[in-house]
């Protein structure tokens, strides 16, 4: 059996798995008020996402590192810096699946309502979900690919096919006026990039997994630039063509809105066949966090810099401790959070997640620049923009977000201080 059951397409199903979840799914309610003009937002995001991506694919292809961020940043930095990103990295996983599972909840409920007809049934709907991606993962890393492969595609292709058979029915006056808001083009493309972000993050998930994939130093830089490239278009056309079908105020008032699209443009199946490809989307997102949240906490044990028990293997080559911690922490999350509706409790984690993701997206920029200093000028150009992007996405998450990770960072130190103690007492 090899030992590394990772190979390209699930490495690519990974990436686009991660990337497509439940954003694209309640965005458009979101970018009504901003109507045709949230193009200029997805031009931005998308643009910075990739900018970022092909930094990730150098990097993966220059290192051999695993643990993604955290690698880069020790390699280039230090033990300190690479402590860091690897907390921060570790919290955004484990946070993300408690918006994720929280996410696949509000989609069943929209099939099953009885199943979310109260916050106590909601918390539960979403606990079932986060352990069984928990079970799934804990019988090993090759059958998750499995299961995240078997998603990937069951939600991709339904999602690609909406969006461009909904090309057909869109009429052009849904797109009149351009900029609905009234607000200057700039801060409507601010806006929009601010609240497409979530739907970006996760392309760098190829990079996180490396000990586990087959030639990383090919697959790894390919399956990250393919799978941003291919969801973040498709998540794109959809988003755009929804508010092509769907009146304003409707579509303002949605909490499904590409289920009501579909239900108005193809009539009511279509609309309950995309509420399951949303359910199926949510799951899939959340099968390739669980697998990343025991990743970067293993590298870094690994390297003593977090407890030894997150590098343990158990039989099946799986770090269970790592991946049972992590998903007790998001049950803890959702647990004392559940009695928020789940809007409410989504966005609590999103909060979480996001300020805690965009640390190591600045930290991996830097680490290149100081990885590769007589690198090409025009890579230095793609690197300077992709900082810029970075800089830009922390500093617009918000005062409230960034004491969030701050407070969650501080948390850490402690970690490290006792792993040191420890290494100087051996």
């Amino acid at each position: 059996m090899n030992s590394r059951p990772l190979g390209q397409l699930a490495l690519i199903a990974l990436v686009i798995g991660n990337m497509i979840g439940s954003g694209v799914f309640l965005l458009p309610a979101a970018l009504a008020p901003y109507g045709a003009a949230s193009l200029l937002g997805w031009a931005l995001t998308l643009a910075g996402a990739l900018l970022l991506a092909l930094v990730y694919a150098w990097l993966a292809g220059a290192i051999r590192n695993h643990g993604g961020a955290y690698g880069y940043a020790r390699r280039a930095f230090g033990d300190g810096t690479g402590f860091v990103v690897a907390w921060s990295y570790w919290v955004c996983t484990w946070s993300a699946n408690a918006a994720i599972a929280v996410a696949f909840a509000g989609s069943l409920g929209a099939l099953w309502p009885a199943a979310t007809a109260t916050p106590l049934r909601s918390a539960a709907c979403a606990l079932g979900a986060l352990w069984l991606c928990t079970a799934v993962n804990l019988a090993g890393v090759r059958e998750a690919a499995r299961v995240q492969m078997l998603t990937t595609l069951l939600k991709l292709v339904p999602l690609v096919l909406f969006g461009l058979l909904g090309l057909g029915w869109v009429h052009a006056g849904a797109y009149h006026p351009f900029n609905p808001s009234g607000l200057p083009l700039l801060g409507v493309a601010t806006s929009v990039a601010a609240l497409t972000l979530w739907a970006m993050l996760g392309f760098e998930a190829a990079t996180v997994p490396t000990g586990v994939v087959r030639d990383p130093e090919r697959t790894v830089p390919r399956a990250t630039v393919i799978g941003m490239l291919v969801a973040g278009l498709a998540t794109m056309l959809a988003c755009t063509v929804v508010i092509g079908l769907l009146p304003l105020d409707e579509l303002r008032r949605s909490a499904a809105p590409m289920v009501a699209a579909a239900a108005r443009v193809w009539g009511p199946a279509a609309g309950t066949a995309l509420a399951v490809v949303a359910t199926i989307s949510c799951f899939g997102a959340l099968n390739g966090w669980v697998l990343l949240q025991a990743q970067t906490p293993l590298a870094a044990a690994q390297d003593g810099l977090f407890p030894a028990r997150f590098a343990r293997l158990d039989a099946r080559g799986t770090p269970a401790f790592g991946l049972v911690l992590g998903s007790g922490l998001a049950s803890a999350l959702i647990v004392a959070n559940y009695s928020r509706t789940l809007v409410a409790l989504f966005t609590f984690s999103i909060l979480l997640s996001t300020a805690t993701t965009l640390l190591p997206y600045v930290v991996s920029v830097l680490a290149w620049w100081r990885i590769e200093p007589a690198a090409r000028p025009w890579r230095r150009l793609i690197a300077a923009g992709a900082l810029a992007y970075a800089l830009w996405a922390l500093a617009g998450t918000g005062v409230e977000s960034l004491l969030w990770a701050g407070v969650l960072v501080t948390m850490g130190l402690p970690v490290l201080l006792w792993q040191r103690r420890r290494s100087a007492l051996r």
